[in-house]
């Protein structure tokens, strides 16, 4: 997984799924000993309306592409410096064929703008250099796109309904991780990878290597989520309503175990921001529900990015990503 220097988040819970079947409480205990049943891990599905939830999806092999099939163009979008003094942010496509390059150089660029358009990567922006490496496939489109059962030939083996047929899992857009990193390795240096696919269905999925449509609208939005994890080490302000957290504190800066009270007396985790106006609107207090569970865990806002695709970032969790930001950019700050 590539990662910030010092910040590794990984969304998948990989774990025995005859262990975990009906279970959604997965992060107040330690995972089981493999059991002999078929591997499996979690990983976020997307709705158009902003909703987020978890799919269990089987563990498939991810095979390397062949090494003398790793070539491809590598082309800047934006380059503000050299990659030592940057942020770099690459992006690979997959189920482009030669003809759909156009394309997908405006599908990369138009996701870096609406990225960029979100704080605090707007009061980055100069900060970040964006690599678009045209990974050429032999057909266009992902698998099962529009339907279960199409299948294509392309580079970084894309395709919706997630390694499966759970209806749940019809907008979760997978791709080959290993082959989309080794592509990826052909920019000079790649603190975060996207991978773009060639359709415009709506979907995306969340992982070592964050995914969406290249030609939907709205599918950049799954983006700025992912990158709350992988770059600001944020976790996830959704919950489920049958579920009481009963585990320790959690790691992340976002979520508490402690009350409001609790917060302000022992000086912990964002009590700094305690009633100050947030972002992503509101004030900065302690609301229970967060990290899967409807009960015991605590959020800083209402409704942040964490917990509703299309939010800001609250004030907690913007900072966090501008402290990863300044500790991957040591000699250069927002200009």
């Amino acid at each position: 997984m590539y990662a910030l220097k010092g910040v590794a988040v990984s969304l998948r819970i990989r774990t025995s799924l005859a262990a975990f079947a009906g279970s959604a409480a997965l992060l107040a205990a330690p995972l089981p000993a493999y059991s002999g049943a078929p591997e499996s891990e979690w990983m976020e599905v997307f709705s158009p309306d902003g909703a987020i939830s978890r799919a269990l999806v089987p563990v498939r092999p991810q095979p390397p592409a062949a090494p003398q099939d790793v070539r491809a163009d590598v082309v800047p979008i934006q380059q503000t410096g050299p990659s030592s003094e940057r942020f770099d942010l690459v992006i690979v496509g997959d189920g482009y064929a030669r003809a759909d390059l156009g394309a997908y150089h405006e599908q990369a660029v138009r996701r870096w703008e609406e990225l960029a358009a979100v704080e605090p990567f707007r009061s980055y922006r100069e900060s970040f250099n964006v690599w678009q490496v045209n990974v050429v496939s032999a057909e266009s489109g992902v698998d099962n796109d529009p339907t279960m059962g199409v299948r294509r030939d392309t580079a970084l083996d894309m395709g919706f309904w997630c390694r499966g047929d759970d209806p749940n899992t019809e907008r979760l857009l997978c791709v080959n991780e290993t082959k989309a990193r080794q592509f990826a390795a052909l920019a000079p240096e790649a603190e975060q990878v996207l991978a773009l696919g060639n359709s415009a269905k709506y979907g995306g999925a969340g992982g070592g290597i964050a995914t969406s449509s290249g030609g939907n609208d709205r599918a950049g939005l799954i983006v700025v989520h992912e990158l709350g994890h992988s770059v600001g080490g944020l976790a996830d302000e959704y919950d489920y309503p049958e579920d009481t957290y009963t585990g320790p504190e959690p790691s992340e800066p976002n979520v508490s175990i402690h009350t409001r009270e609790e917060i302000e007396q022992g000086r912990l985790k964002w009590h700094e921001y305690l009633g100050k106006p947030s972002p992503d609107g509101g004030v900065v207090g302690a609301f229970e529900g967060a990290y899967y569970h409807r009960r015991g865990v605590y959020r800083p806002t209402e409704d942040s990015v964490m917990r509703t695709l299309g939010k800001e970032f609250n004030l907690p969790g913007r900072d966090a990503m501008i402290r990863a930001f300044e500790a991957a950019l040591p000699l250069r700050r927002p200009i």
